[in-house]
Order: C-alpha cells, then structure tokens, then sequence
C-alpha cells in the first residue's frame, strides 16, 4: 500500500522542516496584523527576529523522526507543527496538528499554541475547542516554577517533544490533575483503559478528517503516512476488536499477549470504524492526489528557484537564509 509519486519507486519527500508560502488556513493568521506588531517580525535586527531565527536553526537540525514543521515566509511570527502518535500508546499512527505562533515580545513569552482537534477531545491537555493546558507554555500553573516558560532555555522544540512525550503519552487518563496519585490502583487502570479505548475511536475518527481535508502544506505528508501505515492501522483495529491486544499496545502479528475482555458496543465501534479507515486508504491509494500534489511541489519549487535568481540581495528570504548559515 506504500505510495509512489508519478509511477517512480520512491516515496514523496516531505523534509522535516520548511518554509512554505501558504498560511491561509492557519488559526493564527489574523494575530499581530498591527504595525507595530509586525515590525520585530520583519526587522533583522530586532531581538524578537533573532529569537525565531534560532528557534528555526534548532527546528531544522534537531526535529525527531516523528514531528514535521512548516515556518512562513510571509509571517515569520507562524509555524505549524504536525506529530505522529508514538508506538505505545492509545495515539499510535495517528498525525496531531498544532498551529503556533510568536509574541511580539518573544522568548520573554512563550508561543501561544492551537490544537486542530477537528471537535474530538480524546486527552486532558488538549480540549476540542483547540486550547492546549500545559505548564510550558503557561497555561497551567504545574506543579512548580521549573515547569513553566523561561526564556533562557525553552525553546520550541521542547515544547513540541513535551507535547509527543508528555500529553500524548500511553496513560492519558492519569494527566488529569489529581489522577496521578491513583496511577496504581487497581480500579483506576481499569478506568485508564476505558479511557485508551474511547480516545482510539477518536483517533481514528481524527485521521478521516485529515485523510478527507488535510492541513494545507501537510497534503504530501498526509496522503504518505497513511498509504505507508493503513495497513497496521487496520491490523491493530483487528487486534483489539478480537481481544488480542491492550487498546495502545499492538505490537504486530507476533506479540505475545493473553485474551483481552472486549464489550460488545467497543467491537461495535471498532468494525464501524474500520469499515470507513479501509474505505478511506483505498481511495486514498487509488487517487491522483499524492502525485498531484507532488508535481505542485515540484512546480513551486522549480518557480521560487528562478524567482531566487532574480532577487535583490535586500529580500527577505534572501536575508533569512543567510542569517540561517551563519547563526550561532
């Protein structure tokens, strides 16, 4: 099911961090529109410029396998961030969107972050309406100061592996406030376990609708991932629909478990859902779709090379990128 683009063998690149022209769709396009606002955003000189400029240098060498970003060319003050749920845990296989964006008065602040929850809230810290509770970016007070933003150390890399480690983690129930305390009860595992089962319905109803409309600047990725990995995504419904595995613990044909309890209305929901994912990578694998949008890729940057040929040295990607090779 893996994909290809334009017939050859070979996957669609999608590099771990870019810099992209389309910021259309992003939650945050109408902050910081005011001059004034603006200003530390296009001044190289300014501290707030340096700061993201830094934040880009980090993002581009040090971004896990399993989180993609994409900066703005346009709004230097915007990033979108995408994670892919860890092995492990009630999130595996699936793509978390987050849309971020810089005070003017930044790293004094930390970056207000939205999560594109397509109305599902399957994790504590992270509610429907798109509002992320987390301690680093303080929006909850944490248990102590350490846990806040500093601007010395915290970067947005650290708080984009908080989110993959700490948030979308395999116990999502126990991040709740309070809940941590009960982490080996016996009857508060098993609610833990209710929990993991309703958040992998919710998860898999969250990759139709990226599968249906993806993030824009994230088509290429979308359409990849999901090709690469349906098939284990459907293998894991299998698996926990026949009572094979622990909701978030699918480990492939060969692990080894004993038979799990599943409730009917649980298996109701797992064939409901496996139905419609199968549907979705089988359309997904027999659109155009993945080798349009690479032949666009192909098209934008072909067009951005011979306009780069053409700039004034004074452009402002021509300045970013030369302030990129000699940061630090």
């Amino acid at each position: 099911m893996s994909m290809t683009s334009s017939g050859e063998d070979k996957k669609i690149k999608f590099p771990h961090f870019d810099v992209v022209s389309d910021e259309s769709d992003h939650y945050y396009i109408k902050s910081s529109k005011s001059n004034k606002a603006q200003n530390c955003f296009k001044d190289g000189n300014s501290s707030t410029y340096r700061s993201i400029m830094k934040e880009w240098k980090i993002l581009e060498k040090n971004l896990p396998e399993s989180i993609y970003v994409r900066a703005y060319e346009l709004r230097m003050d915007l990033l979108r961030a995408v994670i892919i749920g860890a092995p492990g845990t009630p999130y595996h296989d699936g793509l978390f969107f987050f849309d971020i964006v810089f005070p003017s008065d930044y790293p004094s602040h930390p970056p207000k972050v939205y999560y594109l929850s397509r109305g599902y809230h399957m994790n504590p810290n992270l509610y429907s309406n798109g509002y992320v509770c987390l301690s680093l970016i303080n929006t909850w007070k944490g248990r102590d100061s350490s846990e806040m933003w500093t601007a010395k150390n915290s970067t947005v890399l650290q708080l984009l592996i908080s989110i993959q480690g700490l948030v979308l983690n395999d116990q999502p129930y126990f991040n709740e406030p309070g809940r941590e305390k009960h982490i080996k009860s016996e009857s508060w595992l098993m609610k833990s376990l209710a929990y993991n089962r309703e958040v992998f319905i919710l998860s898999c109803k969250t990759m139709l609708c990226h599968i249906r409309t993806p993030p824009k600047n994230f088509e290429a990725l979308v359409y990849e991932h999901f090709c690469s990995h349906g098939e284990s995504i459907l293998a894991a419904i299998k698996a926990y629909g026949d009572g094979k595995a622990i909701v978030g613990q699918y480990q492939g044909d060969s692990q080894k478990s004993s038979r799990v309890n599943v409730s009917a209305d649980f298996q109701n929901k797992l064939k409901k859902m496996c139905a419609d994912l199968q549907m979705a990578f089988k359309n997904l694998s027999n659109s155009n779709t993945p080798n349009q949008v690479a032949k666009k890729q192909k098209e934008l940057a072909k067009k951005k090379k011979g306009e780069k040929a053409k700039e004034p040295s004074s452009g402002l990607m021509q300045k970013i990128i030369g302030f990129i090779k000699n940061i630090f």
